[in-house]
């Protein structure tokens, strides 16, 4: 049952009345729902953490950043709310789809145009979240200071705090720290998703990609092709596409495990150590 109070607020927001509400599967962080009006379906996320109010602001903000680049379509933003102890983020519902012949094609070339949207500096005026995770968005000059400073820093630290990492980790990371500018070609900043995997994105009813749940800033282009690889990847020619529109640099598949590590330690913080075998392996492929 849709809390009152939130119903209430909803219903001003939109101007119209709420018929129905069914709970929609698929989140693990916020509780989501399709609400019927007579206007048509709304798409709602809730949570009553402490944090959520931040959290769904981060997230509109990261979806109208995405929307204003024009390349890849994103939910509208409807309207943000706080009522009952939760906060809520109302946005556009997109029925799902089946993607055509050239889902793929048309989804790597969108993010390669995404891609060339850039700032001078990394990161972002504003910080943000990986899943529920804080994330610092101070900005740099650099990749490399922007990279160590306000990603693998900090969730470095987390994790030592809670003792989800092997002994002697801190001084090896250290000791990677020192290699990053080497690893990393030294290109300008990209605005990128930010949490690319296959759970991120919809078939839209048109089979257009459509891109949700983002984690935005600028940043390495090749955060997001990284990550779209961490857990299996996207189709082949989702790449061969991209390559096509915007190459990257020659030795793309030696760098992947450097953008990847960010993203396993966001896993090692948020469900556990099981995580830190993965972390561990990639730092010995880069420091021996």
């Amino acid at each position: 049952m849709l809390p009152e109070a939130v119903k209430s607020v909803c219903e001003d927001i939109l101007g119209q009345q709420i018929l129905s509400s069914t709970i929609l599967s698929g989140g693990d962080i916020n509780e989501a729902r399709l609400l019927e009006t007579p206007a048509g379906p709304v798409f709602l996320k809730m949570n009553g953490r402490l944090t959520a109010a931040a959290m769904l602001e981060a997230e509109a903000k990261g979806l109208k950043q995405l929307s204003k680049a024009n390349v890849l379509p994103t939910p509208v933003v409807l309207g943000l709310g706080q009522a009952g102890g939760f906060a809520f983020l109302l946005l556009e519902y997109i029925p799902e789809g089946r993607p055509g012949p050239n889902f793929w094609e048309d989804f790597g070339t969108g993010l390669a145009a995404l891609h060339r949207e850039s700032n001078e500096l990394f990161g972002l005026s504003y910080d943000n979240f990986i899943g529920s995770l804080p994330q610092s968005n101070n900005r740099q000059e650099r990749w490399a200071t922007f990279y160590i400073g306000e990603r693998l820093q900090p969730q470095v630290k987390q994790a030592l705090a809670a003792g989800l990492l092997w002994d002697g980790a801190e001084r090896q990371f250290d000791a990677l720290y020192e290699r990053i500018s080497d690893i990393c070609p030294d290109e300008p900043s990209a605005l990128i998703h930010g949490d690319l995997w296959s759970g991120n994105f919809l078939v839209g009813p048109n089979s257009q990609p459509v891109l949700i749940d983002p984690s935005v800033c600028f940043a390495h282009r090749e955060m997001d092709l990284a990550m779209s690889r961490l857990f299996g990847g996207f189709a082949p020619a989702f790449y061969q596409a991209y390559q096509e529109s915007f190459p990257t640099a020659a030795g793309l598949e030696d760098r992947l495990d450097i953008y990847q590590l960010y993203y396993l330690l966001v896993h090692v913080n948020l469900f556990g150590g099981g995580y830190s075998p993965s972390v561990r392996q990639v730092i010995r492929r880069y420091i021996g």
